[in-house]
């Protein structure tokens, strides 16, 4: 009876025998019936930029306006800060794999992310 209590003979000098080392976890489903996750799919929706609030005001101003001196006047601002915000939305949307070289793209853009409305041109 004292042979049932001694431990098991070990491959190494661990301690821990040989026939009780876990391997992972024990799988009873055979791996070609095993379900394995599928990587997500891309979003439908593009990215958007992290547009500030003031940043949108400009672009919507500007979307209105027939000139950035226009949009200057009407949010009182220098034109100086004018141009520095629609770089700054130019460049976000650059940033995010979405240019908008030019108004109209900007235009496209804001209406894309519904920041306007087509009834509102």
């Amino acid at each position: 009876m004292s042979a049932l209590l001694e431990p098991l003979p070990s491959a190494d000098d661990s301690g821990v025998p040989t026939a009780r080392r876990s391997r992972g976890p024990i799988s009873l489903v055979p791996p070609a019936l095993q379900i394995h996750p599928v990587p997500a799919a891309p979003s439908p929706f593009p990215p958007r930029p992290d547009l500030t609030g003031r940043e949108i005001e400009v672009l919507l101003c500007w979307i209105r306006h027939d000139s950035k001196t226009a949009v200057a006047k009407t949010l009182f601002l220098s034109l100086g800060t004018v141009n520095t915000h629609l770089t700054r939305i130019r460049a976000k949307y650059t940033s995010v794999g979405r240019p908008a070289p030019t108004k109209a793209g900007l235009v496209a853009r804001a209406l894309q992310d519904g920041l306007v409305d087509i009834s509102e041109l």
